[in-house]
């Protein structure tokens, strides 16, 4: 890639990094999947008045809209509100792994050694992180297991809805996924409006940068350059995510420097590597 689209890759890795702390900063002020409501609407009227999808893209765009929008984003903003950013963007990385064991199951895609190797060596990171003082709570560490869960699912079912843009898939899931997060707000999590009434800029700014900053203007970026350049060369970029992200926790809002957090950030973003790595050439199945 030409200069400018690194600098843009990295540009994209940065605001992903950072939206996770400006989320961490927001749901202290307004209940957390309120928060996710109020930014996929927001993505939602930005987005849906420009694009269009049809009849048979339906079912798909719907299923992304729970999986996508009320499990992965829903539970992460959750969780988010009793554990730690940085840790919590590492423990993420599982959906890569999670993915790759999805494929191998459900599209029978063949796995290999080196992917194998990447998956023992993810969960080896979790477990480097288990030693340490900052794995987050349970409840919030199943919350961060199932939304990386959510995201390995939504790549599949993406996979399988044919002629949808992205910024349309985008829009449209955000649509569908407001009323489901509107629903689990009321049924979990009280006083929410009262929050809402007293939030200060942080609470606000969460929505505005998660919807604008981080959906809209970073994924826009991150699809245009997967676009102009092959995937190798551009999906490696977000091995940084995580990385930037605890860098991020620890100067901005004071997380923990801990030794082993880093240690384990940096053995499950290189299991995450390994399994990312395109495969070797393979014979056609003959049976």
């Amino acid at each position: 890639m030409p200069l400018r689209d690194k600098f843009l890759a990295l540009a994209v890795i940065c605001v992903w990094a950072l939206n996770m702390i400006v989320i961490k900063l927001g749901v202290a002020e307004i209940p957390p999947v309120l928060t996710t409501a109020l930014r996929f609407t927001l993505v939602s009227v930005l987005v849906v008045p420009f694009t269009r999808i049809t009849r048979k893209q339906l079912p798909g765009v719907l299923l992304v809209s729970f999986t996508f929008g009320a499990v992965h984003f829903g539970m992460l903003f959750a969780a988010l509100e009793h554990a730690e950013a940085g840790t919590s963007a590492v423990v993420i990385q599982l959906g890569a792994p999670i993915a790759t064991l999805l494929a191998c199951l459900w599209l029978h895609e063949p796995l290999g050694l080196v992917r194998l190797l990447g998956l023992v060596i993810s969960v080896a990171g979790i477990v480097v992180l288990a030693a340490g003082p900052t794995l987050p709570p349970p409840l919030s560490l199943a919350l961060l297991v199932t939304s990386a869960t959510g995201w390995a699912v939504t790549n599949l079912i993406v996979k399988q809805v044919a002629g949808i843009s992205p910024m349309a898939m985008m829009g449209w899931s955000s649509l569908f996924s407001v009323p489901q997060l509107l629903l689990a707000s009321w049924l979990l999590e009280s006083d929410r409006w009262g929050m809402v009434a007293t939030a200060g800029w942080h609470g606000w700014f969460s929505v505005i940068y998660s919807a604008i900053g981080s959906s809209i203007i970073a994924y826009g970026i991150w699809y245009w350059l997967l676009q102009r350049h092959s995937v190798n060369a551009v999906v490696p970029y977000s091995m940084l995510n995580p990385l930037l992200t605890v860098l991020f926790g620890i100067v901005l809002i004071g997380d923990d420097p801990s030794p082993v957090k880093i240690v384990g950030a940096l053995v499950m973003v290189a299991g995450v590597a390994l399994i990312l790595r395109k495969p070797a050439t393979t014979l056609p199945d003959t049976a």
